[in-house]
């Protein structure tokens, strides 16, 4: 399981140390791609297998499924873990997600997501105000 909040630093090379409690969990190789809300997702490659199976077999024909399924897969590179855990994030990912040097990476049961330490705060801001409202629509799902 993929969990916490972890403050890091993108070096000059671009790349990025994964958390060490976290690293036998994504494995020596994983995915990153494209997020939504301006992140990028880490996910370790099984469970990327998974998600790339349910993304195959959404129905093409309409035009907003075609662009979030472009957007994961062809946004989707697979990436190697150094012997320090490190990890190189790809300038199209880098700049799609604004990441500066000051990364937030927040653990999501079974992915992790990359902020901008800046982006990171404002969203939890917002978030933290409506909270209410969400837990409200969970629980009318029977989630919470």
């Amino acid at each position: 399981m993929l969990i916490g909040e972890y403050l890091h630093t993108i070096d000059n090379k671009k790349r990025l140390a994964v958390p060490a409690k976290l690293r036998d969990k994504i494995g020596k190789k994983a995915v990153i791609t494209r997020g939504l809300d301006n992140c990028l997702f880490l996910y370790p490659l099984k469970e990327w297998e998974a998600l790339a199976e349910k993304l195959s077999k959404l129905p093409v024909g309409q035009g907003d499924t075609r662009s979030f399924i472009r957007l994961m897969l062809a946004g989707a590179s697979e990436v190697e873990m150094d012997s320090l855990g490190r990890i190189l994030i790809p300038d199209y990912l880098k700049n799609y997600a604004e990441l500066k040097k000051d990364i937030v990476i927040a653990g999501l049961y079974n992915r992790l997501e990359i902020w901008d330490k800046e982006k990171w705060s404002l969203y939890k801001e917002n978030a933290g105000r409506n909270s209410e409202e969400i837990a409200e629509k969970l629980g009318e799902l029977g989630v919470y």
